[in-house]
C-alpha cells in the first residue's frame, strides 16, 4: 500500500477527478507526483493517467485552483467524513474488487464500516409484495445475529432491506451512485435523512457528482465487495441486480436467492439464478448457519 500521501491534496484531486485506486498509483509511483502535481506539464499528466491532453491540462489547472481549499472543514460542516484508502476505517475488503476507490464518502456511523458481519440484501426496483414478505423472514435472524445490511437505497427491495432493518433496531449501510449534494430516487429523503444520523450513508462520488446512469453498475461492485454474501430477493431476466449478482459470484461471495412463482415477471431473474446453481433461501436462519459453517471451517 502506499503510504505517505497528502490528504489535502488528495481531496483536492478526487473533487475534480474522482480517479479509482490503481490510475492515482501510477501518480504515486515509482515517484509521488501528487506532492508536485500542479508542476508537472499537463503532457506527462496525460501520458500517466492516459487522458487527453486537452482533459489534463483543465486538470492541472483546476488543482492549482482548488488545491487550497479547506476541504475538511467544508466536509466537517456538512457533515460529510472523507475515508481515503489508507484510512483505519477503509475497508480491506475493498481492496480485492476491480477498481478500489480511491476515497469514500460517508455520512452516519462510519464505525459500522469496522463490522466483519455484512451482508447485501437486493432486488428489483419493481419489487412485489413478494419481497417485502421475504424480507420479514430474512432479516429478523441476520439482524439479532449481528450482520450488518448492506443495499443500495434504490427504489424497490433496496428501500425494502433499509426499512426491514431499520424496524428490527439493526444495522444497514446505503452506498449510492452519486454525491451527497443530490439524493436518487427522490422518495427516499426521509430515509436517507435518517440513515445519515442513526445508519450509513457511502458513495465513491465527491458531494457535486449527480446521478448519472453508469454510475450505478460501479456502486454495485462496492455493494458486494463490503458484504460477505449476496441475498436477490426478486429480478426480472434483464435486472441489474443481476449485475450486482455477477460482480458477486466474481468475487467469490455465497449467492443466496429467494425461489419465486414460476409465472412470476420479477421471479424469473432469481429462478434463473438458481438454476445457475445460487444458494436458495427461505429464510435469515438458513443464510445464518450456512455463513457460519464456512466462516468456522476457516
Amino acid at each position: 500500500m502506499i503510504l505517505a500521501v497528502d490528504t489535502q491534496r488528495l481531496l483536492a484531486l478526487h473533487y475534480i477527478y474522482p480517479l479509482p485506486l490503481q490510475k492515482l498509483q501510477q501518480l504515486l509511483s515509482p515517484v509521488n507526483m501528487l506532492s508536485s502535481f500542479e508542476d508537472i506539464h499537463h503532457d506527462e499528466i496525460a501520458k500517466i493517467l492516459q487522458i487527453s491532453a486537452q482533459k489534463a491540462y483543465q486538470l492541472s489547472q483546476s488543482f492549482r485552483q482548488i488545491m487550497i481549499k479547506p476541504f475538511d472543514a467544508a466536509y466537517a460542516q456538512a457533515n460529510i467524513f472523507p475515508i481515503p484508502f489508507y484510512h483505519p476505517y477503509f475497508p480491506a475488503q475493498l481492496f480485492e474488487i476491480s477498481n478500489p476507490p480511491t476515497v469514500l464518502y460517508v455520512k452516519g456511523q462510519y464505525s459500522l464500516l469496522t463490522n466483519n458481519k455484512q451482508i447485501a440484501i437486493i432486488g428489483s426496483r419493481k419489487a412485489t409484495a413478494y419481497s417485502k414478505r421475504a424480507m420479514d423472514l430474512i432479516v429478523p435472524p441476520l439482524v439479532q445475529s449481528g450482520y450488518t445490511v448492506v443495499s443500495g437505497l434504490a427504489r424497490g427491495a433496496d428501500t425494502m432491506a433499509h426499512r426491514a432493518t431499520i424496524d428490527m433496531g439493526g444495522h444497514t449501510i446505503a452506498v449510492l451512485g452519486h454525491g451527497f449534494n443530490y439524493l436518487y430516487p427522490a422518495e427516499n429523503q426521509i430515509l436517507a435523512k435518517q440513515m445519515a444520523e442513526h445508519q450509513l450513508l457511502i458513495t465513491e462520488y465527491p458531494p457535486h457528482m449527480k446521478p448519472e446512469k453508469w454510475h450505478f453498475p460501479m456502486r454495485n461492485r462496492i455493494i458486494s465487495g463490503l458484504s460477505q454474501a449476496l441475498v436477490v430477493t426478486e429480478a426480472a431476466l434483464k435486472s441489474g441486480t443481476l449485475i450486482t449478482t455477477e460482480l458477486a459470484l466474481e468475487q467469490g461471495k455465497d449467492v443466496f436467492v429467494v425461489p419465486g412463482p414460476i409465472d412470476a415477471t420479477q421471479s424469473k431473474g432469481t429462478n434463473q439464478l438458481l438454476l445457475e446453481g445460487a444458494i436458495p433461501v427461505m429464510n435469515g436462519h438458513q443464510i445464518v448457519e450456512t455463513l457460519d459453517l464456512f466462516s468456522n471451517k476457516n
